[in-house]
């Protein structure tokens, strides 16, 4: 794994990976997977994996996890139809806020596709002030980390 080049990256960096069947709305009419699409598989495996992982309902839960910042970088054809693996992995962890990377994965193929990174800050659901990140995704979060470390080479 390299912080400079995210090429490098493999699904084996990722935290979590899942797959996720395109659709054919995901095309756009060049004929790959539409830019906003990728925003949207992110944010879908980044809440699939938290709330499985956490037990918090984002849609009552007084604490909020809000994106700050995204990017996204394309480095090989997706199009429809295809079940693509999408990994998702903390980077950063702060006081409030977390940078999560993505990669994105064809079948059968270990060369990632798609880098994405973003920033979520955590804010009161009332006020959307930040807050400390919720002690239950703390947890998750340095468990992960943990993980990775003991894994580390």
């Amino acid at each position: 794994m390299t912080e400079s080049d995210p090429r490098a990256l493999t699904r084996a960096d990722f935290d979590a990976v899942q797959p996720v069947p395109t659709r054919w709305s995901d095309n756009d009419m060049f004929g790959h997977l539409n830019n906003a699409v990728y925003l949207e598989l992110f944010d879908s495996v980044l809440n699939a994996w938290m709330q499985a992982e956490t037990g918090i309902d984002e849609n009552v839960a007084p604490t909020l996890g809000v994106v700050a910042e995204t990017s996204c970088r394309y480095y090989r054809e997706v199009s429809f139809p295809v079940t693509v693996d999408v990994g998702v992995r903390a980077n950063r962890v702060g006081r409030t806020s977390v940078v999560f990377e993505f990669g994105v994965f064809l079948p059968d193929d270990e060369q990632i596709a798609a880098h994405g990174m973003w920033a979520q800050v955590y804010v009161a659901r009332e006020s959307r002030r930040p807050v400390p990140i919720p002690d239950a995704v703390r947890t998750h979060l340095d468990a992960v980390a943990a993980t990775r470390a003991g894994s580390a080479p």
